[in-house]
């Protein structure tokens, strides 16, 4: 399955409404469930998006790789 870094950054929006985060952790939670959330690289994308729309985080997202995963890149490199 595929893994995700996410970095957020709360904007000044974001800033103004700090006491409702814990609601909408939880709202997000239930958003990215009804998703399927199965990280593929478009649902990620979905995700965040949907995320960012809300006004109150920016995102950063990046792929990860398992330590399996960095080593089977590593040795199929020229």
């Amino acid at each position: 399955m595929a893994k995700y870094i996410i970095l957020g950054n709360y904007t000044a929006q974001g800033m103004a409404a700090i006491k409702e985060s814990p609601a909408r952790l939880d709202a997000a939670r239930e958003g990215l469930a009804s998703m399927g959330v199965t990280p593929d690289a478009a649902t990620a994308a979905k995700a965040v998006m949907t995320l960012g729309m809300a006004g109150n985080v920016s995102t950063v997202t990046m792929a990860a790789l398992s330590e399996s995963e960095f080593r089977k890149v590593v040795s199929e490199l020229p």
